[in-house]
C-alpha cells in the first residue's frame, strides 16, 4: 500500500459505502474498509473516528456552511431572507456528483436503527447551530425557534426528492420549489 496516494478520505468513504451495501453495516470492519480503499486502520483512523463517522463525514461542513450563509446576508435582512440565505448555502453542499451517493447512504441508513438514531442527533445538532445563527442575528428566540424549523423542514423536502428522483435535478431548484410550496400552504 503507496502511503501518501491523494484522496484517501473519499477512498474510504467509496469503500465503506460498497462493504455496508455488500455485507451489511454491522459485518463490515474498520480493516475490511481500510484494505478495500487500499490504505491502512492508522490511516483510516486519521479522517474517522469509527465506522459509523464515514457516513456523516459532511454533518460539520453543512452546519458550518449553513451558519456561514446566514451569518453573511446583508445587513438589515428580514427572517425570510436569513431563511433564503441559509438554503443558498444548505445547496452549495449537494451536486449533482453526489447524488447516487447520497441515494446509497440514505439506503444503508434506513437498514440500520443505530445509525438512524446517529442521523437524528447530528440533525439535532444541526438545528441547535440553526437556531443560535438566526439569534446572532438579532431574531428573537421564538422566531429564531420556527425559521430554523422552516428552514431545515424545506431542506429535508428537497433531501428527500432529490435522493428519489431517477432524473439529476439541481438541489437549489428543489429546495426553492420546496420552499414555495410551503409559502402556497401559508397563503
Amino acid at each position: 500500500m503507496s502511503r501518501w496516494q491523494p484522496g484517501a478520505a473519499d477512498r474510504l468513504r467509496a469503500a465503506a459505502l460498497e462493504l455496508f451495501e455488500e455485507q451489511g453495516y454491522e459485518q463490515a470492519t474498520v480493516a475490511g474498509i481500510a484494505e478495500r480503499a487500499g490504505v491502512t486502520e492508522r490511516t483510516f483512523y486519521r479522517y474517522f473516528a469509527d465506522k459509523r463517522e464515514v457516513l456523516f463525514a459532511g454533518s460539520q461542513r453543512l452546519e458550518q456552511s449553513l451558519v456561514a450563509g446566514i451569518a453573511a446576508a446583508p445587513d438589515g435582512s428580514n427572517t425570510a431572507a436569513l431563511v433564503d440565505a441559509a438554503l443558498t448555502a444548505l445547496a452549495a453542499n449537494f451536486t449533482p456528483q453526489q447524488q447516487a451517493f447520497a441515494r446509497r447512504r440514505s439506503a444503508v441508513l434506513g437498514a440500520n436503527p443505530a445509525l438512524r438514531e446517529r442521523e437524528l442527533l447530528k440533525l439535532a445538532s444541526l438545528k441547535a447551530a440553526t437556531i443560535a445563527a438566526f439569534t446572532d442575528r438579532g431574531t428573537d428566540e421564538g422566531r429564531s425557534i420556527l425559521a430554523a424549523e422552516v428552514t431545515l423542514s424545506v431542506f429535508h423536502i428537497a433531501f428527500t426528492r432529490w435522493i428519489a428522483g431517477a432524473e439529476q435535478r439541481e438541489f437549489a431548484d428543489l429546495q426553492r420549489e420546496a420552499l414555495a410550496e410551503l409559502r402556497s400552504v401559508l397563503g
